[in-house]
């Protein structure tokens, strides 16, 4: 995962993006796991006993995620373009159950024996690989409130592209003083996205990725996990053929859209401008 492959897949993305804007206002989020992994191995290799906090790891990653993103989506779009890459910070609930139960498996893959040792020292839950070793795992606790919402909504009335919510969000809540202070976990980032597009009263949401979903968790199942949550979104649900989809079924299914690939940029803009000048729900 070297800044150079970052860069060329980033720009591929990002012409893919400069198209749809061309007739669409859009605002992007993305996410980091991998970067958060990358960093969090840095740290470790810097001094072990001393690993950095997620929400500032979560931070960094906005930082450079948003600015890959804004400078290949700026070198795609026409001149005169506006662009901007806002950090997030999201407040969770100190009393999410997620706090109780861990799930969410991140940073390094360790041995049984260097799992036991991190597991005393910081008090790390740890949960064992399918495919062998240990990794930590942190609560995902739901999105409450995305602090900062006003500037985005300034900037987007400004005719600006926003970047903004990457990984899910900076995840802060308040202290016994009342102050914000980062937590030690990770906000799903299609929760928070759906929870941006909600507040912001958005057209659609598209939920795109190219990775194989976690556990038997798939990509329908997620869609219809987030219409639950935010039954007005339009959303369009890209799939690479998974085990269990019925490759031609192309149409509304289950209150979401599907699409399957192959997919062109036609037939995405297509299916875009289909979702929007349908009906809205009743």
């Amino acid at each position: 995962m070297t800044a150079a492959v970052q860069r060329t897949n980033v720009a591929l993305a990002a012409l893919a993006l400069a198209d749809l804007s061309c007739d669409h206002q859009i605002i992007i989020a993305h996410g980091n796991g991998p970067q958060v992994g990358l960093l969090a191995l840095q740290g470790t290799a810097y001094d072990p006993d001393k690993p950095w906090p997620l929400d500032v790891l979560g931070a960094e990653t906005e930082g450079m995620i948003g600015y890959l993103i804004e400078q290949e989506l700026m070198n795609a779009l026409p001149d005169g373009s506006l662009c901007a890459t806002l950090l997030s910070r999201v407040e969770v609930d100190a009393k999410d159950p997620a706090f109780d139960a861990p799930s969410k498996p991140i940073g390094p893959v360790y041995s049984a024996e260097e799992a036991a040792v991190v597991a005393k020292t910081h008090g790390w839950k740890m949960v064992t690989e399918t495919s062998g070793g240990m990794r930590r795992v942190v609560p995902s606790p739901l999105p409450q409130r995305i602090i900062g919402l006003g500037a985005i909504k300034v900037l987007l009335d400004a005719q600006h592209t926003v970047i903004c919510a990457g990984g899910g969000g900076i995840p802060v809540m308040r202290n016994k003083d009342g102050n914000m202070e980062g937590v030690e976990a990770v906000i799903d980032k299609d929760r928070t996205s759906a929870l941006l597009a909600s507040e912001l009263q958005a057209d659609a949401l598209l939920l795109l990725t190219d990775v194989v979903m976690p556990g038997s968790l798939q990509g329908p199942e997620l869609a219809e996990s987030v219409l639950l949550l935010y039954p007005d979104l339009r959303i369009v649900f890209m799939s690479g053929y998974p085990k269990g989809i019925d490759q031609s079924t192309d149409g509304p299914t289950s209150g979401f859209t599907k699409l399957m690939k192959p997919i062109s940029l036609a037939m995405l803009s297509q299916t875009l401008h289909n979702e929007f000048e349908r009906s809205p729900r009743p």
